[in-house]
C-alpha cells in the first residue's frame, strides 16, 4: 500500500484543500490612562485662570499724572554785570515765574546761581542762539532744584554783552 506523503503544517494538506487557520488575534495594548490626560486638562484650566486672576488683579495701575502746576507770580530779578571769558561782561536780568501756591521767594539765591552759571563764558558761546537757548534751560533747571519746584520757568529780561 501506497503511503500518503504530507508536507507542511499536519492540519493542511496538498493542494489547497483546507484554508489555513487563522492566525492569533493580537494581544490587547494597554489602554492609555485616561486620569492623567484629564489631569494635564484641569491643570492647565487652573493655571490658565489663576493667570487671568492675576492679569485684572495684580496689573500695575496707570501711573498717576501729576497736575500741571498752576502759574503764579512772577519776580523779576534786578540785571547784574557777570564778568564773561576775555575782559567781557554780560547784563543778565531775567524773572522767575512761581507755582500758584508761592508769593515771594528770596532772590539772592537765584542771582547767586545765575552768576555762577554764566561767569568765565566766552562772548561768543553766549551770543549764540542756540547756545543761549541751553544756558537758559540750564538756569531754569537749577532754580527749580534750589527752589523744590517753587520755580516754573525763567525768562530772559535783560541780556547784553559787551
Amino acid at each position: 500500500m501506497a503511503e500518503k506523503r504530507v508536507i507542511g503544517a499536519q492540519s493542511r494538506k496538498i493542494g489547497g484543500g483546507q484554508a489555513a487557520a487563522a492566525p492569533a488575534p493580537p494581544e490587547p495594548e494597554a489602554a492609555p490612562r485616561r486620569g492623567r490626560g484629564r489631569l494635564l486638562i484641569v491643570l492647565a484650566a487652573v493655571l490658565a485662570v489663576l493667570a487671568a486672576g492675576a492679569f485684572v488683579f495684580l496689573r500695575p495701575t496707570e501711573p498717576a499724572v501729576p497736575a500741571e502746576p498752576e502759574v503764579g507770580d512772577t519776580v523779576t530779578i534786578e540785571p547784574r554785570n557777570i564778568n564773561l571769558a576775555d575782559g567781557h561782561y554780560l547784563r543778565l536780568g531775567f524773572a522767575i515765574e512761581l507755582v500758584a501756591e508761592v508769593e515771594e521767594v528770596a532772590t539772592a539765591h537765584a542771582t547767586d546761581i545765575a552768576i555762577a552759571l554764566f561767569t568765565g563764558r566766552t562772548i561768543a558761546e553766549v551770543n549764540d542762539p542756540e547756545r543761549r537757548e541751553e544756558l537758559k534751560s540750564e538756569l531754569s533747571e537749577r532754580l527749580v532744584e534750589a527752589y523744590d519746584g517753587e520755580v516754573l520757568t525763567v525768562y530772559f529780561t535783560d541780556f547784553v554783552t559787551q
